[in-house]
């Protein structure tokens, strides 16, 4: 028997991957080596700069950058990481900032420029609230995973390493900020600052509605040497996340699993909102129309030269029509 080909495998410590870590699921042929502990942003440059891993969950625009550069990386379309954004700007109180409209001509702190978080809010603003992109002084306070050139007519500045966002809106330096986290001041509760969209909720469940979009924030990034020297293994690591995913889900059904009393209510809440499976894998219709708006957004904005068909993101885990798993051998 061949002894299994050795992964790295850098991602968060999500329940959705917990079969993975804790070896319910063993993806076949593969003998994986977990990394979890890191903050999005170290992985994130340390996959794509360091080259440090054989597969990394990654920012989907970063992804699209490199990608765009023609740098040495490829993906498969396993989405671990989604979030609706409306709850992430934040505004100085005392700026007089009441309303998105408000922000045109402001001074915008962004994490990175790359951030898919931020993008997925300025390309909301421009087309949802009227904000264009180019109407804001932007100042970043981390470079981006991949250089980025502001186009002309983007105006974008970044922080020297002993200035943070945080400090810059709780001085009024900035009037608001887009930020892939929530910051501190909110955690604290500070009353210098506060939330663009007083209930953040309500905005994004009707942006979902108008929209039919679950932001997808990271692909599954792989080397595309791995892929060159073990074509099998793209499909292997697919299924394993497949697996890990639907032992969670069903977990997760079970209202006694969570310490929250209306976990249950939340639960069905979100399915009536959005289908029987938001969380799904693959380039099926759902997942297509959000990779398709992400792709516009970075387009637009200057963060890609050209827009790419989404197949040509990821590796091709097609088996033939009418095989795989569920046909009779």
């Amino acid at each position: 028997m061949s002894a299994p080909v050795e992964i790295s495998l850098a991602c968060g410590d999500y329940d959705i991957v917990r079969p993975l870590l804790d070896g319910t699921v063993v993806p076949e042929g593969i003998r994986l080596t977990m990394l979890t502990r890191m903050d999005s942003a170290t992985r994130h440059w340390r996959f794509l700069r360091n080259r440090e891993f054989d597969m990394a969950e990654l920012s989907a625009s970063s992804y699209l950058a490199a990608h765009d550069r023609g740098w040495q990386v490829a993906a498969i379309p396993v989405f671990l990481h989604r979030r609706f954004r409306h709850g992430f700007v934040y505004v100085n109180t005392a700026s007089g900032i009441r309303s998105p409209a408000d922000l045109i001509g402001k001074r915008v702190g962004t994490k990175a420029f790359l951030t898919t978080a931020t993008l997925w809010l300025r390309g909301m603003l421009e087309h949802d609230y009227g904000v264009p992109h180019r109407s804001i002084d932007w100042v970043a306070e981390l470079d981006d995973d991949v250089p980025f050139d502001p186009p002309p007519g983007l105006r974008l500045s970044r922080l020297p390493a002993d200035r943070s966002l945080e400090d810059l809106l709780l001085s009024g330096e900035i009037a608001a900020c887009l930020h892939s986290d929530l910051i501190a001041p909110i955690q604290q509760e500070d009353p210098r600052v506060g939330l663009l969209f007083a209930d953040p909720k309500a905005a994004a469940t009707r942006w979902y509605r108008d929209r039919g979009i679950f932001p997808i924030m990271h692909v599954m990034g792989i080397r595309p040497e791995i892929v060159a020297a073990h074509p099998w293994v793209p499909r292997s690591m697919f299924e394993a996340f497949e697996e890990a995913r639907r032992i969670a889900m069903a977990r997760a059904v079970n209202p006694r699993r969570a310490p929250l009393a209306f976990w249950r209510e939340a639960w069905e809440e979100e399915r009536a909102l959005l289908g029987p499976d938001p969380w799904e894998y693959g380039l099926g219709a759902a997942n297509r129309h959000n990779l398709q708006t992400l792709i516009g957004y970075a387009a637009e904005q200057g963060i890609i030269r050209s827009a790419p068909e989404v197949e040509t993101l990821f590796v091709d885990l097609s088996e033939g029509p009418r095989r795989g798993g569920r046909m009779r051998v």
